[in-house]
């Protein structure tokens, strides 16, 4: 508690600690600095509490229960297998307990001081931290602003009763018998194929021509063909229009073609993308920070605002909303704010949807290469000649890796397929390290693995690959 108003003096004042505040915080320390981290919600952000973390538990017991379910074509008979929701959810709770306990105790293992509450900008170099029992005033050398992301509301449908958002999807008190998703991008994706594989009849309305759409085409039609063995109704190039809810179900009227249907589920999942949390209380318009039209904050390449000693990561700035994106600007904010020379340069991150089959890319894909200019190679291998994905019967997918031509310089590198989310990593450092088609080919893979696919494609585009015919 502070006696008076005096300002209490701080090295750098982080906030938020999502993946990319507690990160910067902890780098910060590291450094030497003395480090104060505010949060008003929770230790790990959305990421660990109700985005990233959650999900994937619940996407990993969907493909436990589908694999039971499934047992049999391996010669396994196990019996009909039962959901038990509320085992689910708090297997999901566990793991979150797991991993923010864990991230408060770096904080604290680090010498970082940690304030549950709210901040809000005097000036540019103080702001006051708050909550229900205290008020301090800190002044600050530097600041790095982490304040993430949420849900973006459509005025047509509002949050409340049966329409929810990706974090309400995460804790229903029941598994539902049905559910509509507004939005076929990777959230809409991930929730609406973990739903259906535990019995949930889910309708997915997308306004493009493809679910996934950035993403190549091949993987989304690979997800897409997926989704509909699993009897996931998906209608593209479709515009939800209205929705009337009662308190036990909600129907949604949406246009495609010209004509109006509706379709009525238990819940309406809405998952349109996500709006950064620069507005509110924290008063970034009293110091002039300089945004864009969309409320982005606008940086350097050290995470640098227009106020020298004021830092902004994550998903306040430009760029995907990606939790590894986050907690890599929080490093070079950290470093920059200790002299450092770093800086950020995307090319090598990773772009991962959970979908099944997983979805992976880093990098350039054909068309951007080819739109940069490079005389494309590809080399193109799939799973279903792959000793150890017909081992697990985990057939679909395929790795495509791109080149440039003239100097075999890797530019890029798509992979759907089990496994993907771990595989990319390879490409991602290949890409890092300036690594060839050829070294990728070279590089000796252990046997059987699903890695081996990576060095088949790059033979395939080199010409002389082992396990296929080049025709």
């Amino acid at each position: 508690m502070v006696v008076g108003d005096a300002s209490l003096d701080i090295d750098t004042l982080v906030i938020g600690a999502g993946p990319g505040g507690y990160a910067a915080a902890i780098r910060a320390a590291q450094l030497g600095q003395s480090v104060l981290c505010v949060d008003r919600q929770y230790v790990g952000g959305v990421c660990l509490n109700v985005g990233c973390i959650p999900s994937k538990a619940l996407i990993s017991a969907a493909h436990q229960y589908e694999s039971i379910s499934h047992a049999a074509a391996m010669g396994i008979e196990a019996g009909e297998p039962k959901v038990h929701w509320d085992k689910v959810q708090e297997f999901k709770n566990g793991v979150v307990k797991k991993l923010t306990g864990g991230v408060g105790q770096l904080l604290k293992g680090n010498k970082v001081q940690f304030f549950s509450g709210e901040v809000m900008f005097i000036n540019e170099n103080e702001a006051r931290v708050f909550n229900d029992q205290e008020a301090p005033r800190y002044r600050f050398k530097n600041c790095i602003i982490a304040t993430g992301s949420r849900p973006i509301e459509l005025k047509s449908f509002p949050y409340g009763g049966r329409i929810i958002s990706s974090t309400e999807a995460l804790s229903l008190p029941e598994l539902p018998k049905s559910m509509i998703v507004i939005g076929g991008g990777y959230i809409g994706v991930e929730l609406g194929q973990m739903y259906s594989k535990f019995g949930t009849q889910v309708t997915v309305i997308e306004g493009s021509d493809t679910i996934l759409p950035g993403f190549d085409t091949d993987m989304s039609r690979l997800v897409a063909k997926k989704m509909k063995d699993k009897k996931v109704e998906i209608q593209t190039n479709a515009m939800a229009k209205s929705a009337e809810q009662t308190d036990k179900d909600v129907t949604l009227t949406y246009e495609v073609n010209g004509e109006e249907k509706t379709v009525t589920a238990e819940y309406l999942l809405v998952t349109v993308g996500r709006r950064p949390n620069t507005d509110g209380e924290l008063g970034l318009d009293l110091i002039n920070l300089k945004m864009n039209e969309r409320g982005y904050i606008e940086v350097d390449d050290q995470c640098r605002t227009n106020i020298p000693h004021i830092y902004a990561i994550g998903d306040i700035i430009a760029g995907p909303a990606l939790a590894h994106k986050a907690t890599y600007e929080a490093k070079v904010a950290a470093e920059a704010i200790a002299g450092m020379p770093s800086k950020i340069d995307y090319k090598s991150i990773p772009l991962v949807v959970f979908a099944d089959p997983e979805c992976a890319s880093v990098g350039y894909s054909e068309k951007e290469a080819k739109e940069k200019g490079y005389n494309v190679k590809i080399g193109r291998f799939p799973f279903n000649i792959n000793g150890r994905a017909l081992s697990l019967n985990a057939t679909d997918g395929f790795v495509k890796i791109i080149a440039d031509a003239d100097t075999g310089l890797v530019l890029g590198t798509q992979i759907a397929g089990a496994e993907a989310s771990n595989m990319i990593a390879e490409l991602g450092l290949a890409i890092e390290m300036g690594a060839t088609m050829e070294d990728l080919a070279l590089t000796i893979h252990g046997h059987p693995t699903l890695g081996e696919i990576v060095m088949e494609a790059a033979e395939v585009g080199l010409g002389h690959p082992i396990h296929t015919i080049v025709k």
